[in-house]
């Protein structure tokens, strides 16, 4: 049965690292989503991540590591990178950099590519890497494929079945994975947006940003086209709510119960991301709503428009892998 600790409480870092250390998994809270971590150096550990998240082994996994004199260890930092891990290290940035040969991270984190993806996650759980004294891989504490969690609560109704210790640390602050990149030549390649938005990248790094090209290539994890996925179909940019539908709003209410421009008269169920249309609240507030609509079992949620700009791109790339077909080798995935 999966048990719940605050993370502040005496003995909880001590009772996760006893745990990781004889190759347990563990749940984290970091200020993006709750993370399934485990040894990174450790095969068995490792593999034990993929069998409780149905995930497939092509997929990797990100390094968390406690700083970047940490994650120079495992990875071959050049100066652009290094550059942005030092101003936006701790917190929501992954880097995709050379994965060093002499690094004893285990080939199951990496899915055999010469890279590795590394971040430092902000908040306390950075204290259990530093008293471990080696990475976590830590992909996101849900089934593969399904929406991410937020809270504690989230982790233990996903694994309720498993002996699995949850540390907590309350709602996540940011509510959405890590952005993804990783440094080309003289650009920076955005493998997945998130916390980071590409002005942000381009701004300290002094170099252009571009989305990676959709080629079925998996370079990191979070590229599956069918992800972050309710139980529930998902349509996105609606204005007019289908009849009977579970509605994610977004914006204010024009005083009839509508939005501005928007036809919400439909809705069998409404949770509103913003009121004010704000969107680190609409960020955090995402996987924790899709997962209260979902839970009434609703055929479909339909999602309002949501702006295409700073933290609104990372939320439409959620929104876009949630509502996309779910064949059987995306349900597989």
């Amino acid at each position: 049965m999966a048990r719940i600790i605050d993370i502040h409480a005496h003995g909880a870092q001590d009772a996760a690292i006893d745990a990781l250390s004889s190759g347990q998994c563990v749940a984290i809270p970091t200020e993006t989503v709750y993370g399934l971590a485990a040894d990174a150096t450790n095969g068995v550990a490792v593999a034990s991540i993929f069998e409780m998240k149905g995930r497939p082994r092509f997929n990797p996994l990100i390094c968390h590591v406690d700083g970047l004199k940490m994650a120079e260890t495992i990875g071959a930092f050049d100066p652009v990178s290094r550059k942005l891990a030092e101003h936006f290290w701790p917190g929501p940035l992954t880097l995709v950099v050379p994965r060093r040969v002499e690094s004893d991270i285990h080939d199951l984190v990496t899915a055999d590519l010469d890279t590795v993806a590394i971040r430092a996650p902000d908040g306390p759980s950075r204290a259990v890497i530093t008293g471990f004294g080696k990475p976590l891989a830590a992909p996101s504490a849900n089934r593969s494929g399904r929406i991410s969690p937020t809270t504690a609560a989230h982790v233990s109704e996903e694994f309720a079945d498993r002996d699995l210790l949850i540390l907590d640390a309350g709602p996540a602050r940011v509510g959405l994975e890590s952005t993804i990149a990783r440094v080309d030549g003289n650009r920076i390649i955005l493998l997945r947006p998130g916390g980071v938005d590409a002005d942000q990248l381009a701004a300290i790094s002094g170099l252009p940003v571009e989305q990676a090209q959709a080629n079925g290539r998996i370079e990191a994890p979070g590229m599956l086209e069918s992800h972050y996925a309710p139980d529930a179909g998902v349509v996105i940019d609606v204005t007019r709510c289908p009849q009977a539908a579970a509605l994610l709003a977004f914006g204010p209410d024009d005083g009839n119960g509508n939005g501005n421009g928007k036809d919400r008269s439909g809705a069998s169920e409404m949770r509103n991301l913003s009121p004010t249309a704000d969107l680190a609240q609409a960020a955090a507030n995402l996987y924790s709503m899709l997962k209260e609509l979902d839970s009434g079992k609703p055929s479909l949620i339909a999602v309002e428009p949501i702006p295409r700009e700073g933290l609104g791109t990372a939320i439409n790339d959620r929104l876009r892998r949630a509502a996309a077909p779910r064949d059987q080798e995306n349900k597989a995935r």
